[in-house]
């Protein structure tokens, strides 16, 4: 049995002082605490801590909120982005592939690398078909193709991480001229980076903290960029900006929202607790994307 024991909204209160948080409007904290789960909202605190039980001086109740907020709307802005990027993941993998190997190539292991194991491959694939049985074009392949999937249809059907796994299991020589064509990268930096991106999806699909935090996974650094990417928050945009094909979309909806998010918490959030170096517009944005309105 655990030896945590549950405490009230106020005895939580009580241990956020104690331990140096400054708490102006009690009902306010007390109101949060029963929507937000104390362990959720504590672990935004974590950036703040001098020790193990003890908050930086002047570190207050509602600027954690304001912080958790932040990242909150952040989280949604590259959550956003991420899908542009799965999605055109899917089409460059899948498209490269089955011109290669056919539309059911994927089921023959000769089409990936001697390490993989195809076995434990078909039974991953088998799974995401039993456990999406309800959905409508899997209903058609199943009832008028035999239950062969092609592809591109299947892989409908693949996580992120399964998009990653697929990837690097593929022959070298495959992942090089993929890698080199479509992203303009090596197939290693291809490896890594679509790992990160999928870490950045996890944390963000699952609401966990952007903030001051630090993935498992270190970057690899685009040729040509500086500085050495860090396995942060910053860094693993970057990663994502190498992979996202429309640059005046990237611009507007990846670039601008970030920016305005941090300049109205400009008071409250460091950028060096993203991992933001200075003049790290220039460095995340486009500068020669064209709007869409000058294209049209």
């Amino acid at each position: 049995m655990s030896d945590k024991i549950p405490t009230t909204p106020d005895e939580q209160i009580k241990k956020l002082r104690e331990r140096g948080c400054v708490i102006g409007d009690e009902r306010l904290a007390r109101e949060t605490l029963k929507y937000i789960n104390y362990y959720r909202l504590s672990n935004y605190f974590i950036p703040f801590s001098v020790s193990k039980n003890k908050y930086e001086e002047g570190t207050t109740f509602e600027k954690i909120l304001h912080i958790y907020e932040m990242d909150r709307k952040l989280r949604s802005i590259l959550l956003a982005a991420l899908e542009e990027v799965e999605i055109t993941l899917r089409a460059a993998i899948s498209n490269y592939h089955a011109l290669k190997y056919g539309a059911l190539g994927y089921l023959n292991p000769s089409s990936f690398d001697r390490s993989h194991n195809h076995q434990n491959f078909i039974v991953r694939i088998n799974h995401l078909i039993e456990s999406n049985s309800d959905r409508e074009f899997v209903k058609h392949y199943q009832n008028r193709h035999d239950g062969k999937f092609p592809l591109w249809v299947v892989m409908e059907l693949f996580s992120f991480g399964t998009l990653a796994f697929f990837y690097k299991e593929m022959h070298t020589v495959d992942k090089k001229s993929l890698a080199n064509d479509f992203f303009g990268c090596s197939p290693s930096e291809m490896d890594n980076w679509i790992f990160c991106l999928n870490e950045l999806r996890n944390y963000c699909a699952h609401y966990s903290r952007l903030y001051g935090n630090h993935f498992p996974v270190l970057p690899r650094t685009p040729r040509g960029f500086e500085p050495e990417l860090e396995n942060n928050v910053f860094g693993y945009i970057i990663v994502m900006k190498q992979i996202y094909r429309d640059k005046s979309n990237w611009n507007e909806r990846v670039v601008k929202p970030i920016s305005r998010l941090l300049k109205k918490n400009s008071e409250i959030a460091r950028l060096s607790d993203l991992g933001f170096p200075e003049g790290w517009e220039t460095k995340i944005a486009f500068v020669d994307a064209e709007p869409e309105a000058a294209k049209s």
